[in-house]
């Protein structure tokens, strides 16, 4: 009886993600259309939307004055060292990627097993295996790149995962990235659940997924070091690794153009971690995080507003 109860409480905080029947509403109609592109679209060589990315990359960055701007302001700030001409090449790669990552949805969401297993390899499972035969439990840590879905699908592949889901603005397009994340039994929890449930999936065998590199506010946040610059983190992971007795691997999605597959990078343990000081466990994550970013460092999400949050008494940079 008890076991009934904990199960139905449990079921309570799992993400719920059914198919709507107003999803069908003329609202939707130009979300469909995309949706249609996107399946069409697996269903032909990959390089077709490699080739097609160049062109709708170029166009989102010339028509994008918003996000351009803030990935311009990002990579100076993190990259100081770069020249103009870095910088306008690197913005040139970063939308070509982001637009390739998107085209690359429908191979995400509909490709079968054997043809996920083509385009996505793991580079460093071994790392996975020594700590689960050490009795360790596992969090990948992970940051905002265009390849961030298949890392979730190169480690779903082979692993039990569960994991809180941030929903999206868009109904649908929620619908279909819960759906496909979920497709090989990912388990999502709803944000109220909280990280209870997915620490105690932990203990229990599942792998997590954490990404710390979202500016989440001022509140509860302290401001470590990010390439050089003062950025405002949430100090969860260090306490994170401890409550689940887990050991952290850095991993990064990097889209190879020439083999034409992703390569999800998995680093070794972090050493010595958790040290139990907040303000040093940031640091030792965010280095971590720094050296997954500069495996593809176009790859990354500069669009976001990593630095949007600033310590007292400094102007705002975007």
């Amino acid at each position: 009886m008890l076991g009934d109860q904990q199960q139905a409480g449990k079921s309570q905080l799992v993400y719920q993600n059914a198919f709507q029947w107003w999803f069908l509403k003329p609202a939707y109609w130009s979300s469909w259309l995309a949706v249609g592109f996107l399946f069409v679209l697996h269903l032909l060589p990959i390089q077709v939307a490699d080739k097609l990315a160049i062109v709708l990359g170029d166009l989102a960055r010339n028509i994008n004055a918003k996000r351009r701007r803030i990935a311009r302001k990002n990579l100076q700030l993190c990259f100081p060292h770069y020249s103009e001409q870095q910088i306008k090449d690197s913005l040139k790669k970063h939308f070509r990627a982001q637009i390739r990552s998107v085209l690359h949805y429908g191979f995400f969401w509909w490709s079968s097993k054997k043809r996920l297993q083509k385009i996505i390899e793991i580079d460093g499972q071994q790392y996975i295996e020594q700590s689960r035969q050490a009795g360790r439990g596992i969090i990948i840590m992970t940051g905002h790149s265009v390849g961030l879905e298949a890392a979730v699908l190169a480690i779903t592949l082979h692993y039990p995962i569960s994991g809180p889901f941030k929903p999206m603005k868009n109904p649908l397009t929620n619908w279909l990235v819960a759906k496909g994340r979920t497709r090989f039994g990912t388990i999502l929890y709803t944000r109220q659940a909280g990280l209870r449930p997915v620490i105690k999936d932990v203990r229990a065998g599942q792998v997590m997924f954490y990404l710390p590199d979202e500016d989440l506010g001022e509140k509860h946040c302290i401001f470590s070091d990010f390439f050089g610059v003062k950025k405002a983190t949430i100090p969860v992971l260090g306490r994170l690794s401890k409550n689940c007795k887990a050991d952290v691997l850095p991993c990064v999605s990097c889209y190879d153009e020439a083999k034409r597959k992703y390569i999800v990078h998995l680093l070794p343990p972090l050493e010595n971690f958790p040290e139990g000081d907040d303000e040093a466990d940031t640091r030792t994550m965010n280095q971590a995080l720094e050296k997954t970013i500069m495996l593809c460092p176009e790859q990354y999400f500069w669009t976001m507003k990593f630095f949007r949050t600033r310590p007292e008494g400094e102007d705002r940079v975007y």
